[in-house]
């Protein structure tokens, strides 16, 4: 899997959602190897979209495509300011990746010394980590070349999440939260109140 992430601070909030709804109707079934995607609008007006593909290669066909770009064109023109893009090949999907069935998603952006540690211990910490917060239905880790990294975490609902955030760690689990702290190093949060989940629809 390759993901590819997407964000800019909104200035035409409607007009955006017109992009994207005619994204959804008229170019989607044509990007071959679109898996889906996560998008939503964070409490600051940052929109953030967590595209998955098959592939790199994939996602650089959807990018080359000259409707594609058309469409970009357009919608570009609904942000203020520079719109960054980060393209992460390496991707990790733990407790089984992302749900569609999420009512809230929690974004986390950052730099990690050891991108490669960061994935086994969200890995190793999997399982106990569903007994210990079954709200959490799942998540995604992706990072680029320069380690910088996106972890995508669902939730089945934000009063949920909250509930248990204050929770007492396990001691046998408290020791990797640590270690996962310290290699997440500065974190920014961004919190999609009202997510928008799509998965591709197959043949």
């Amino acid at each position: 899997m390759f993901i590819q992430v997407v964000q800019g601070r909104v200035s035409d909030e409607e007009g955006l959602r017109r992009c994207m709804d005619r994204w959804a109707e008229e170019l989607q079934p044509g990007a071959t190897g679109f898996l889906g995607s996560t998008r939503g609008m964070s409490d600051d007006g940052t929109f953030i979209v967590v595209a998955r593909f098959e592939s790199e290669e994939a996602a650089r066909r959807n990018s080359e495509r000259p409707e594609q770009g058309a469409w970009w064109a357009e919608t570009e023109r609904c942000f203020e300011g520079p719109v960054s893009f980060m393209d992460c090949p390496e991707v990790t999907e733990w407790l089984g990746g992302g749900s569609d069935d999420a009512g809230f998603v929690q974004i986390m952006e950052g730099h990690t010394s050891d991108a490669a540690r960061m994935r086994e211990v969200l890995t190793q910490a999997g399982d106990q980590v569903h007994q210990l917060r079954p709200e959490i239905v799942g998540g995604t880790l992706a990072t680029d070349d320069g380690g910088g990294y996106v972890e995508t975490v669902y939730f089945t609902s934000e009063a949920e999440a909250r509930a248990h955030e204050k929770i007492e760690i396990p001691d046998d689990l408290r020791s990797l939260f640590e270690e996962e702290g310290r290699l997440m190093g500065e974190v920014s949060y961004f919190d999609l109140h009202e997510p928008m989940l799509v998965t591709a629809r197959r043949n």
